[in-house]
């Protein structure tokens, strides 16, 4: 009963990402506060940069639980976390890299 749920299926992913999630909020915090000391240091700016950060991440998760998630199966490991972390912060780059594979692909078939 339990294998035929998606969720139970996904639940490395599930917990991968939500421990990314959280980590990303004080990173994103201290990564706002370091931008605006460098250009403004403003605490209207520092709040807009944290939400802009905030927002960012919140769409890499989005993304990369509709792309990815489905097919991570693999126990949760520091390491894994560690690539989960990346992964929301990097994840323009994997929408790059497929949209690039497609259209290689389209040229070749």
């Amino acid at each position: 009963m339990v294998d035929n749920d998606p969720l139970y299926r996904m639940r490395h992913a599930l917990l991968g990402l939500a421990l990314a999630l959280g980590l990303s909020v004080p990173l994103a915090a201290l990564l706002g506060s370091a931008l605006t000391g460098l250009f403004v240091d403003s605490y209207g700016w520092r709040v807009g940069i944290y939400s802009l950060l905030l927002v960012y991440v919140i769409a890499g998760a989005v993304m990369l639980f509709i792309k990815v998630a489905q097919f991570e199966t693999r126990r949760l490991t520091l390491s894994r976390l560690l690539m989960w972390l990346a992964s929301l912060w990097c994840w323009p780059l994997l929408l790059l890299r497929r949209g690039g594979a497609s259209a290689a692909d389209d040229q070749n078939g």
